[in-house]
């Protein structure tokens, strides 16, 4: 009997584990540890979304099996979103689904659309599910440059001179997660242009379109005429109302890969619980006063962490979108890579962060640090990580290689 399967042989072990293991063994050990490693929302879901969900829960008709395309309320206020937020009109019975999250949904529709073998662009570094979502479904994945320029353009062109076969589909994520880029509406134009022109897919995430820090909101790449024609794009609430562990979220676009994402969902799963799509509605065509306040939290807390960790010598720019900051590993630590240099934060300055590679070979370099702890922990962690760059210097790369596989 082989000792793995052909499809879990095609997947890396998690990186992530090493730290989340080290983390826990810390915490076992007494240690305070402060996690900015996962991009787990820490404040409480709005009250009145909760207040929806306990109501609906009290009907005993929503305890049965609900749908897996979405309840019609629930689609309805997706596409009055779209058409409020982006000026998009979407029909709710053919360009509109419900997921269970937008992982899921990546998840399924790559499923849904992939051939063994099929080439997939993927940004690297990005969200592992862009890439392993279809490395699951047989594909073959190649990267292409994460920042929204001409240098992704530049290396789809060669993408489709060069790969064989040609690619079928192409992953966008703005605002990013984990790199925080934001994108514009006149690249997602030529992004459009070029997948139409050469019969290209686009999966575009859109989780964090809601968590922005400038007077201009991100577009969404459905703005563009002609985007419907190959584009299909996912949102959470799980950001946007602090609503992580209800795993609510959408897929809208293109008729046929709607239809595609439908059929395959029809076989695996019932859908969200009633209630929670209930309150998922509540929480779109509600108050929206809960969105601002929590983007007035996240830059907050970004203008306490960046620039504290520039005073302290950790130089990094300022993320303008999503509830994260793309750090840079300082100079003198760079050797380590991200993995090592993330358990010598931990070990040394009792701050936990994710490292780089986690998200793709090009993210190595970086560690992703989430805004998921509040003000007086973020100095905590800046006093912290202030004294060990103060205090600590790298050791050999050879040691440091030596902890990192033990």
């Amino acid at each position: 009997m082989p000792e793995e399967f052909h499809r879990i042989r095609r997947l890396p072990p998690y990186v992530f584990a090493e730290v989340n293991k080290a983390k826990a063994a810390a915490r076992s050990a007494g240690e305070d540890i402060i996690d900015l490693g996962m991009g787990n929302p820490d404040s409480p879901t709005p009250p009145h979304i909760v207040a929806k969900l306990v109501e609906a829960v009290q009907d005993p008709r929503t305890h049965r099996y609900s749908t897996s395309r979405g309840i019609p309320g629930l689609r309805r206020a997706l596409a009055t979103y779209y058409g409020n937020r982006f000026g998009v009109k979407l029909d709710p019975e053919s360009e509109v689904i419900a997921t269970l999250g937008s992982k899921e949904g990546l998840a399924n529709l790559a499923a849904a659309i992939t051939s063994p073998g099929d080439t997939i662009l993927v940004p690297n570094p990005s969200y592992p599910i862009h890439q392993f979502g279809f490395i699951i479904a047989g594909a073959s994945v190649r990267s292409v440059p994460a920042t929204p320029d001409d240098d992704m353009l530049a290396a789809l062109d060669r993408a489709v001179r060069h790969s064989v076969p040609k690619p079928t589909a192409l992953i966008v994520n703005f605002p990013s997660n984990p790199t925080a880029y934001l994108a514009d509406l006149n690249f997602y134009r030529k992004i459009v242009a070029f997948c139409r022109t050469h019969e290209i897919w686009v999966m575009s995430d859109l989780a964090y379109a809601e968590i922005y820090f400038g007077n201009e909101p991100p577009p969404s790449i459905l703005q563009v005429d002609g985007a419907k024609d190959i584009a299909v794009e996912f949102t959470s609430l799980s950001k946007t109302y602090s609503m992580p562990g209800w795993r609510m979220g959408f897929a809208a676009g293109n008729p046929h890969l709607i239809t595609a994402l439908t059929r395959m969902k029809s076989y695996l799963d019932y859908g969200a619980f009633t209630p929670i799509q209930v309150a998922a509605t509540a929480a779109l065509t509600g108050p929206q006063d809960c969105v601002q306040a929590m983007r007035d939290l996240y830059r907050e807390r970004r203008d306490v962490l960046v620039p504290g960790l520039r005073a302290a010598g950790w130089d990094m720019p300022m993320p303008d979108g999503s509830m994260f900051a793309w750090a840079p590993i300082p100079p003198r630590f760079a050797h380590m890579g991200s993995v090592a240099f993330s358990k010598l934060l931990l070990a040394r300055a009792k701050v936990a962060v994710a490292p780089g590679i986690g998200f793709g070979e090009h993210g190595d370099g970086h560690v992703r640090i989430a805004l998921v702890e509040n003000n007086h922990r973020l100095r905590q962690a800046l006093r912290n990580i202030r004294t060990f760059l103060a205090t600590d210097n790298a050791p050999p790369a050879e040691t440091v290689l030596q902890g990192a596989t033990s």
